[in-house]
């Protein structure tokens, strides 16, 4: 009899405390929506949005240079002095200074996030290489291309807008420092502005296909027209962008 109720004690089914199922429960990840893989990709889809939004406005602006210098330094001013008389001089284009570059920074914390959890999640790689475009030349152009794009925009600014290492210095009309930033004598900074350009194209191209895969658009038909809308965006952009220091070397622009 004994040994029948120590066996039947022994298989009976015990309910765990409450405190020991709640140490058990999975805690939920920290950071709420921003700390989620979606949360990241719709941060990194608003500011490459904002920053695509910026390139086509400062390649349509740069372009006036080949109007010639009045309308070059004009486009200038209006930039420092949108706004007025509401607003004092510079405070419009500060604020949307102040956009980019925090649209520049969450942009590089969700690339560097969803990577960073990407290789967490597959930290063994694969015994044999898979041909893909996220194993290919995309994920270094996305790494080191925007290295090289962030060096580049610190020299940009340092030349062409502080006038700290430019010739005609700060001084200069917006317009001096174009054409002397791009002067035939200064053909490696041309080279590095070239450099920085194509990868800013290829970081594009490849950032528009990834928002179109992730919107669930690129599919079906759709997929090779938003490859081509993707590509199409990308080579405007480069060549708009380009078209100013050629001319400049080329003495179209003087």
């Amino acid at each position: 009899m004994t040994a029948t109720i120590e066996r039947g004690s022994a298989t009976a089914r015990v309910n765990p405390p409450a405190d020991a199922a709640a140490k058990t429960a999975k805690p939920r990840r920290p950071g709420g929506l921003l700390g989620s893989s979606n949360g990241k990709k719709a941060v990194m889809a608003v500011t490459g949005a904002i920053l695509v939004l910026f390139l086509i406005g400062h390649m349509a602006g740069n372009l006036k240079s080949f109007f010639g210098a009045e309308s070059f330094n004009a486009y200038a001013e209006f930039l420092r002095t949108m706004g007025e008389p509401i607003l004092p001089r510079r405070v419009l284009l500060t604020v949307v200074e102040v956009v980019l570059a925090a649209a520049v920074g969450l942009h590089m914390w969700s690339a560097i996030s969803l990577a960073r959890r990407a290789h967490k999640a597959r930290p063994v790689k694969y015994a044999a290489k898979r041909k893909s475009q996220a194993g290919g030349y995309a994920v270094h152009t996305m790494r080191y291309g925007g290295v090289i794009i962030v060096l580049f925009v610190i020299w940009h600014l340092l030349d062409l807008t502080f006038g700290a290492v430019n010739p005609a210095g700060w001084d200069g009309t917006p317009y001096e420092r174009l054409v002397q930033g791009f002067d035939p004598s200064r053909w490696w900074v041309t080279v590095f502005y070239v450099v920085a350009v194509i990868m800013v194209g290829l970081h594009l191209r490849h950032g528009l296909w990834s928002a179109f895969q992730t919107l669930g658009l690129a599919g079906g038909r759709s997929y090779r027209p938003l490859k081509g809308v993707a590509a199409a965006i990308s080579v405007v952009l480069v060549l708009g962008f380009l078209a100013v220091p050629v001319a400049v070397m080329a003495g179209a622009i003087k």
